[in-house]
């Protein structure tokens, strides 16, 4: 899962990147060309993993993944550059960094729904500029699909409208017909309220709550000064630091969290002597989909899954005993994977 963090100049989004990944990639306005990209992986907590590599003593432990992409905006326009956009179109999903704190280097108050609404007419207008293209050219094409050019007639008409793409409703199919356009409204959009370190205790403006559920986005407030140096420190010493300012646990583990929500995803786990293993999968993924997530030979041989719920299989300590009392389930290809399932998947290939 890729995550791509943008913002306008001086909205802090390179701070966010170094909090949620514990780098230290230059900040500041310049500080690197347009769309390019500095990178980090952070692997998602897991107490369920942790639990299950306790009791299996496996050779390998591995979590799941996401890989942050914070995509340099260069300038102090407030337009996207071509190669911003580009970079966007990449990403599994987006987050928006918003200024809510002053910064003189920006040259004016901070107002984070103005950012929102500005960004999001940059996402529009890039989205509506690909979708009048393609409906030009389906149009002059006697022989192009009269379902896609409906389809994409109707998507021009939302843009037109400037509300974003992740407002129509799309069966399985329609989704994969437009996949290939990349569009930017159409990707999940997480908002983090980037706040200073004295409005910790305060609560998100009602307005900006209201503009998030408008647009159908998460949003997670954060001080990411704060939670940079505090990412950079030793880890025995965190713990103290988050105490003292009441902040409960990491603001990567609440945009985490956050995310995997948004993107409406759920963990799955497999286990064994050589390695306990979370995969990240989609909500309502029927079993031999989710099996695909492991290995496409997998998905394509499957034969029956072999399901245990995590908590289960912790309190009787082993598959026999749940075995044994009635707690592993045999399922087959119509069986929807849950969050927390321990699964062995059965195959012939």
């Amino acid at each position: 899962m890729k995550i791509g963090l943008v913002g306008f100049p001086g909205s802090g989004k390179t701070t966010v990147f170094n909090a949620l990944t514990g780098l230290s990639a230059k900040t500041g306005f310049g500080a690197a060309r347009p769309g390019t990209r500095n990178l980090g992986v952070v692997r998602v907590p897991d107490a369920r993993v942790d639990k299950l590599a306790a009791l299996y003593q496996p050779k390998k432990t591995t979590y799941a993944e996401v890989t942050f992409c914070d995509i340099a905006g260069g300038t102090a326009s407030r337009e996207l550059d071509r190669g911003v956009l580009n970079a966007m179109r990449e990403m599994d999903a987006l987050c928006q960094v918003l200024r809510a704190f002053d910064n003189p280097a920006a040259g004016e108050p901070a107002v984070p729904e103005r950012e929102l609404a500005d960004l999001q007419v940059e996402m529009v207008l890039a989205d509506l500029e690909i979708a009048e293209k393609k409906l030009h050219r389906l149009r002059k094409d006697r022989d192009s699909s009269p379902l896609e050019t409906k389809l994409i007639a109707r998507i021009v008409q939302q843009l037109e409208s400037e509300r974003p793409l992740r407002e129509v409703a799309l069966d399985a199919n329609q989704r994969k017909l437009v996949a290939g356009y990349q569009f930017l409204t159409l990707k999940p959009l997480l908002l983090v309220l980037n706040i200073a370190e004295e409005a910790l205790a305060e609560t998100i403006p009602e307005a900006l709550h209201r503009s998030a559920s408008d647009l159908g986005t998460g949003l997670v407030a954060l001080s990411a000064q704060v939670e940079m140096d505090i990412a950079q420190m030793p880890a025995e010493e965190r713990s103290e630091f988050y105490e003292a300012l009441g902040l409960g646990e990491p603001a990567r583990d609440r945009f985490l969290a956050a995310a995997f929500e948004l993107l409406d995803l759920i963990t799955m786990l497999t286990v064994g002597p050589d390695e306990c293993r979370a995969w990240p999968v989609r909500a309502g993924s029927a079993a031999p989909k989710a099996a695909g997530k492991i290995h496409s030979d997998i998905e394509r041989g499957f034969i029956r899954a072999e399901v245990t719920r995590c908590e289960d299989l912790l309190e009787l300590g082993s598959e026999a005993k749940c075995r044994e009392a009635g707690k592993l389930r045999v399922e087959g290809r119509e069986y929807i994977v849950q969050d927390g399932d321990v699964v062995h998947f059965r195959f012939n290939v």
